[in-house]
């Protein structure tokens, strides 16, 4: 793998599940309809109510990561931290616990080759556009496979998320979910937190009239490299913030902090640390507490 990955998940042997009180908006299935060169293609926006199962993140001794210098923040990142109008978050690794087209694909039984295009893609090896094409191919997810994981495979959020960003809304701080996953499984996630859904940019698959997969919305800034950057440009241009923040484990994360993108990227690595990334991040953080106690 092209990423370096120190760290491990555990899951408890007890599960922790908490139902989210905006979960009304789980009670059926809504279907929009996509042209394309075969036929009509459907896109899944509403799966059926799941419940979130909170997990345990061992990461590495911090003794052994060699980036003193990142962990501990300096005054300047601090007060733009404090000075933020809006954080965006990316999904996998970060507000979840797992890359979700990996489970997705090991769910289908493909699941050691996706995660391998998964690694590099995040370390920024390949074009993000190439390893999400090469990866759907290898697994063709169909409506039903679908369907049937997000009813046996509930979200396992990392743990202090619900926490975190709960205090932002309360702080009246908009908060985002920019993902190179799929709007299928952070649907469920974005009800669970309290996020509307237009505050979502991630990727659409597409399916044919009979539910068979046929590809996925080319048209999504978060399809291709750098398309973070290009959602986070679009949402400050839109909504003329003056401070932004992007929270992430990998280097299309990174890629958000730029000239009229984000002025802040606190790179999390509680699930997945990223040598190259973590090396460049504003901030280092292992776990959501310190950004939550530092809005107190």
């Amino acid at each position: 793998m092209e990423a370096l990955i120190t760290s491990r998940v555990v899951p408890l042997r007890i599960l922790c599940r908490k139902l989210s009180s905006v979960s009304a908006d789980f009670s059926c299935l809504e279907f929009k309809r996509y042209p394309c060169r075969s036929g009509r293609v459907s896109v899944m926006n509403h799966p059926k109510l799941l419940r979130p199962v909170t997990a345990s993140v061992q990461p590495q001794e911090l003794s052994a990561l060699g980036h003193e210098g990142n962990i501990v923040p300096s005054k300047e990142i601090m007060d733009l931290w404090r000075d933020v109008e809006a954080v965006c978050f990316d999904v996998d690794s970060t507000v979840c616990v797992d890359e979700g087209i990996d489970e997705l694909a090991e769910f289908c039984g493909a699941g050691k080759a996706v995660a391998e295009w998964t690694a590099r893609a995040m370390g920024g090896s390949v074009p993000f556009e190439e390893a999400l094409a090469a990866r759907l191919s290898l697994f063709k997810p169909s409506l039903s496979k679908v369907e049937e994981y997000l009813q046996k495979r509930p979200p396992r959020l990392s743990p202090g998320i619900e926490e975190l960003v709960k205090k932002l809304r309360a702080n009246k701080i908009d908060v985002y979910l920019i993902s190179g996953g799929f709007r299928q499984m952070i649907n469920p996630v974005a009800s669970i937190l309290g996020i509307p859904r237009e505050n979502i940019f991630a990727n659409n698959i597409l399916f044919g009239n009979s539910g068979e997969f046929v590809g996925f919305d080319e048209n999504e800034p978060t399809s291709r490299s750098g398309g973070k950057a290009k959602a986070v440009q679009q949402i400050r241009e839109a909504r003329l913030y003056k401070t932004m923040a992007m929270i992430g484990d990998g280097a299309t994360d990174l890629e958000a902090r730029k000239p009229g993108g984000a002025d802040l990227f606190i790179c999390y690595a509680g699930v997945q640390l990223r040598e190259a990334v973590a090396a460049q991040a504003d901030w280092l953080i292992f776990k959501f507490e310190p950004l939550l106690n530092s809005l107190d």
